[in-house]
Parts: C-alpha cells; structure tokens; sequence
C-alpha cells in the first residue's frame, strides 16, 4: 500500500512539473486540409473581374457572388432576384423597372440613418445636395473630370424606377461600381427611399413657382 501511494505521488509530481514547464507548444504542425481550415475571406461583389482573372492564372477558381436563386439569412422578401445582365444585354435592367421598394414609408429615425448611409456612401461622388457635385467632382476643380449623376433636378434620375435605382446600386453602372459589399440589402433600399424623398421634396417647392409663373403669364 505504501509502495502504491509512493508510486501515486511520483507520478503527480511528474505530471504536474511537465504542465508547468516553458516548452509548450504553440504550433499545431501540419494541417489536414488547409483550403478547409482557412479559407479566403472576400466579401460578396468585392472581387472584380481583373482579381479574379489573376487568381485563375494561379489555379484558383473563384467567384464572390452568390448562388442564383438563393437568399441570405435575414434577406428582405421579397427579395431582388434579378441577376446582372451580361455584356451588351440590358433585358433585367429594363425589367428592373417593376421592381418596388419593399421597406414602409422610413419614420424619422430611419431618415436620419438613410442620410448618413447616403453621405457615407454616395454623398463623395453625387454631393450631399444629390445635385452632382460632390467632392470628386467639386465644381469642375475636383479629381473627376465627368460630372457624376445629379439626383435631384434632373428628370432623368427624378422619374428613373426605385427598382431600377436598385439595380444600379447592386450590380453598379457605367463608372459607378457595385455597392452590394458596402449596403446590405436593407441599407440599400433605405438610401433610395432617401434620394425619392428628396426628389419629391424638389418637385413639391418647385411646382409653386412654375404656378405662379403661369398665372403671371395669363395675366399679361
């Protein structure tokens, strides 16, 4: 018995000197399956088409957008199914135009947040105004030689579908870029239900003066 508790005591000992030494291994050695283990974190359209080319040549194949046809957790529903026309076509652009907003009416905290999400977002190119002349642009003295989009007094834009607006912000358009990565879904109908607000809000003071005008011109 005495043997049996010497022999226990021994191997305590043992056991707690080898878990309190320095040599601890902080190396887990090889892993089974990297690829698994660690994978490549890209955000969804964060990827452009010349990244993608590049890493093909390195054997990768690799594509940052979603299955057709699936929708994410948390997704608005309905959601925008439409994918992104190819080269030359124009066909879910045009049918983009049906497409409605699916958010209610923002009450006022949700203005606010929209108007930042815009200027954080959108205010650098179209200006915090939506008049075209953000700091890119800057009167003609800014980086950018191209006016951007003036949102607000422009009846291209004015009349232009909120689910055509989505689109463009989704997948991007002419020198505009996808902003998918940067607005989730939610976010990005919210900053379309701002710019709308805006557009009415301009269309509602200008329709007096163009009134006034008119009843001054039959006066004559």
């Amino acid at each position: 018995m005495k043997k049996i508790s010497i022999t226990l005591s021994i191997l305590f000992t043992v056991t707690i000197f080898v878990s309190c030494s320095d040599d601890i291994r902080r190396k887990p050695g090889r892993v089974y399956m990297p690829d698994m283990a660690y994978s490549r974190a890209y955000e969804t359209y964060s990827v452009t088409e010349e990244m993608k080319d590049s890493l093909l040549r390195h054997g990768v194949h690799f594509s940052n957008t979603p299955v057709p046809g699936t929708i994410k957790r948390g997704e608005l529903v309905p959601g925008f199914l439409l994918a992104k026309d190819e080269a030359g076509d124009t066909a879910n652009y045009a049918a983009s135009r049906s497409i409605q907003n699916p958010l209610p009416a923002l009450d006022s905290m949700q203005m606010i947040e929209a108007n930042r999400l815009y200027l954080v977002n959108c205010g650098i190119c179209h200006g915090p105004a939506l008049d075209g002349n953000g700091p890119l642009y800057k009167g003609g003295d800014g980086p950018f030689p191209a006016k951007p989009a003036q949102l607000v007094g422009d009846k291209k834009y004015e009349s232009m579908p909120e689910g055509q607006m989505f689109y463009s912000v989704t997948y991007g358009k002419n020198k505009m870029g996808s902003y998918a990565s940067q607005l989730n879904t939610a976010q990005r109908w919210m900053v379309i239900s701002y710019i709308k607000s805006k557009q009415q809000a301009a269309g509602k003071s200008a329709a007096p003066a163009a009134g006034s005008a008119d009843s001054t011109a039959a006066k004559k």
